[in-house]
């Protein structure tokens, strides 16, 4: 239960969890996600880390891929339809999914699926009986239905069909449990529901807090900018880390860290009683950093942080050769993927800054002769440039 915002009903999952060991047949926990981002971040591993700690305690997790789903797209949380994305797009998105969701769950032990499997199958004629297993005016009583109606906003009779179908993946899985983020919780319960009318134990369902992102305001997204991929370079992500607010940093301890709570208790007393904040964020960001690539990556990012804080050079920086010398510090910087154009490096000359081998720059007319030299660009972006006449 840890970090779990709600089990509905708690009765019924202790009920399947005595059947199970008295059967000793693993109960058939599922979770679905939709790819309509190539990247997992690790705001999805809230909900894939208590998938693991259920695999672990001998459960058959099911993976589910909603290729098919992902066509019609998820209405949750949204107040408008959202623009559906072509099956050439989702394909491409599905291929790295579960290659990053393997990161979290044991590949060996997790049944991987795609609803396309049996919603393709389903035809019109499938779609209109499964259509009649719920009423309009129940749909309506969802939240984000409810406001865009009263709100005048349009809404596509393909978005009632969402979480019908991701109900209907319940019934073709024939799950006991389902996780999902909160905002995923009336789909959830439509799986309880159409698996009761097509004679099935309904699933229990366990809802997960939405992680907020680095802006300490929204839920982690892509859209928002405020995530971290788990695929992303270890030093990025334990500076990212490092990142959030020291109020944010203890809900991503509770949702994100294997420390004990006992052990997390104790480092948030230590911090109230004078401890800095910030070494308990950098105990944060070397857990997660060492989760996705490994304890010595994670050591070597925190010395780089170092590093860039002290204003000193990463051991590893870009090589980047160029010709022309001498050459317009503007240029120079876009050239070397520095900035995005000379207009831009001329604004961060005049702010201070750039760096050149330790020096401020404020001459947005310097030109540079052949030579080597360490180029900043604010306190992250460096590069090693040998320029050439």
């Amino acid at each position: 239960m840890r970090g779990v915002e709600e089990l509905l009903p708690k009765d019924e999952w202790t009920r399947k969890l005595a059947r199970s060991a008295a059967t000793g047949v693993p109960l058939r926990v599922k979770l679905g996600l939709d790819p309509t981002a190539p990247d997992i971040h690790i705001g999805h591993t809230v909900v894939l880390n208590k998938m693991r700690q259920l695999q672990d305690l001998g459960h058959q997790v099911i993976f589910l891929i909603g290729d098919f789903t992902t066509l019609i797209g998820d209405p949750s949380g949204r107040n408008s339809t959202r623009p559906p994305l072509t099956a050439e797009q989702i394909k491409i998105n599905a291929e790295t999914y579960y290659r990053q969701a393997a990161m979290v769950l044991d590949p060996e032990r997790t049944e991987v699926r795609y609803n396309s499997e049996w919603c393709d199958k389903l035809g019109a004629r499938g779609m209109i009986e499964l259509s009649a297993k719920y009423t309009v005016a129940r749909m309506m009583e969802r939240d984000d239905f409810h406001k865009r109606f009263h709100g005048g906003q349009s809404i596509s009779l393909h978005e009632f069909l969402y979480p019908m179908l991701q109900g209907y993946d319940s019934v073709a899985l024939n799950a006991d449990l389902e996780l999902g983020g909160t905002d995923q919780k009336f789909n959830l319960l439509m799986g309880r529901h159409l698996q009761q009318e097509y004679g099935q134990e309904p699933q229990c369902v366990l809802t997960m807090p939405l992680l907020v992102g680095l802006d300490g305001v929204d839920k982690m997204s892509k859209s928002k900018n405020n995530y971290i991929g788990i695929t992303e370079e270890a030093n990025t992500m334990f500076a990212k880390v490092l990142s959030i607010s020291d109020t944010l940093m203890w809900d991503w301890y509770t949702l994100l860290s294997f420390k004990s709570l006992a052990e997390i208790a104790a480092l948030k007393a230590e911090i109230a009683g004078g401890r800095n904040p910030k070494d308990a964020k950098v105990m944060l960001a070397k857990e997660i950093t060492a989760r996705f690539h490994s304890a010595a990556a994670a050591d070597a990012a925190e010395q780089d942080f170092i590093n860039r804080s002290k204003g000193g050079v990463p051991d590893e920086i870009p090589e980047v050769t160029l010709s022309g010398a001498p050459l317009g510090i503007g240029a120079l910087l876009k050239q070397a993927n520095l900035a995005p154009s000379t207009s831009e490096a001329s604004r961060l000359n005049d702010g201070g800054g750039v760096r050149v081998d330790g020096a401020v720059i404020s001459d947005r007319g310097l030109k540079l002769e052949a030579g080597t030299f360490v180029v900043q660009v604010g306190k992250r972006k460096f590069a090693r440039v040998t320029l050439t006449p």
